[in-house]
């Protein structure tokens, strides 16, 4: 799950991680009065999507830049005229773009110096590790690329957390020194307890910012949390925006199916991550494209398969679905029927294969074939991939 920059912002104040004060407005009028309400000349207007790369993005009104800024109330709103309702295109969001209903309005900072800085946990060591750079701004990427010498990397333990000396080697690494280093340690150690206390499995800060002031300020931030974890955090899920998301995948959680859109033409329906993987694999192996991944998990029960085929045959891209279960704590005569019952109240535009292996194989092939409905056995994986490329393509 991911959050807004104002949503960002929101979480910063709470745990005490110095950020320039922004707010959001989903009108011209209400940008207007934030930015009268921030009391300065110094504004920056930045449209709130889920994709990075907005400074350099273009509207399809041919407005130039999701983050402009201005020097006030009025130039705020017509800043905010030019982007509310509009699609804005980066390089994360594919040429369709994408619809902004929010921007932020918040205080600018005249910056000396951008640094990048990020929490992450590290899948192979099962720890967070701290990214920090001195190269910091928009082009990360290319820093990452061309000399990833400039960025270095802070394993910390899972257990004992964030410790101060850690967090001052950090800033040092930075470059901060004097007051600055101490104030960076201190954002360093808050911006950890936010990580750790939410559960985030991101919280990246780009840039982190020195001012000519001299304050040390997290100017822009990316989250990203741990779904399994939302139980423990009303108040993030009450974060989310389904408008920001794929229509399918917030219904298919709803129902507690993992569902990822992608852009093939072959549905795949399986049981477990790693089965779900290797459909899609053998499908591009055998010449089509997977339309995406769908895994029902381990006991899925007949609702749960039902809403499944609605969410597939939902995608108008979708010319045949592939059926696929392991039968272990899943019985095959149990899916099987819930196949059946699923393919009756679910009018099925597009074939549909299906192949069974597991416990009850033969009782759930056989609950398929008296079924009696139009659906196409396989005897195993590679069978049901070619059946279902064939289909398909027409044949």
């Amino acid at each position: 799950m991911n959050i807004h920059e104002y949503q960002a912002k929101e979480l910063f104040q709470r745990f005490g991680v110095a950020s320039p004060k922004g707010f959001p407005a989903e009108t011209p009028e209400e940008a207007e009065k934030v930015a009268t309400g921030l009391k300065t000349s110094h504004l920056v207007v930045k449209a709130q999507i889920h994709a990075g790369g907005r400074g350099k993005g273009v509207f399809k009104n041919g407005f130039k830049g999701g983050v402009k800024l201005c020097s006030t109330p009025a130039e705020a709103r017509e800043i905010a005229q030019n982007m509310l309702g509009h699609y804005l295109v980066t390089n994360q969001t594919g040429p369709d773009g994408r619809l902004v209903r929010k921007v932020m309005v918040a205080e600018s900072v005249d910056i000396q110096r951008e640094v990048y800085f990020a929490i992450l946990l590290d899948r192979e060591s099962g720890a967070p590790v701290v990214v920090v750079s001195t190269e910091g701004g928009i082009d990360i990427e290319a820093v990452a690329e061309k000399t990833p010498d400039k960025i270095y990397r802070e394993k910390v333990h899972p257990l004992l957390g964030m410790q101060p000396f850690t967090a001052l080697k950090l800033a040092r690494h930075l470059e901060f020194t004097g007051d600055q280093l101490k104030a960076a340690s201190k954002l360093i150690l808050n911006v950890y307890r936010l990580f750790s206390t939410l559960d985030c499995s991101l919280v990246e800060i780009n840039p982190l910012v020195l001012t000519k002031s001299g304050e040390v300020l997290a100017v822009d931030a990316k989250f990203n949390f741990d779904d399994n974890a939302l139980y423990r955090h009303p108040e993030i899920v009450a974060m989310r925006d389904e408008n920001e998301e794929d229509p399918r995948e917030v219904e298919a959680s709803k129902f507690s199916l993992n569902y990822i859109g992608l852009d093939g033409n072959i549905a795949c329906l399986v049981n477990g991550a790693g089965l779900a993987m290797a459909t899609m694999d053998i499908i591009k192996y055998a010449g089509g494209r997977p339309a995406n991944f769908l895994d029902v998990g381990g006991g899925a029960s007949e609702e749960q398969v039902t809403e499944a085929f609605k969410i597939l045959v939902s995608d108008r891209n979708v010319k045949a679905i592939l059926v696929n279960i392991f039968g272990g704590i899943m019985r095959c005569d149990v899916i099987a029927q819930g196949i059946i019952n699923a393919v009756k109240a679910v009018t099925l535009p597009v074939p549909l294969v299906v192949r069974l292996e597991g416990t009850n194989v033969d009782q759930g092939k056989k609950l398929l074939t008296e079924s009696k409905l139009p659906i196409r056995a396989a005897g195993d994986l590679a069978e049901a991939a070619k059946l279902v490329v064939a289909a398909a393509k027409g044949a």
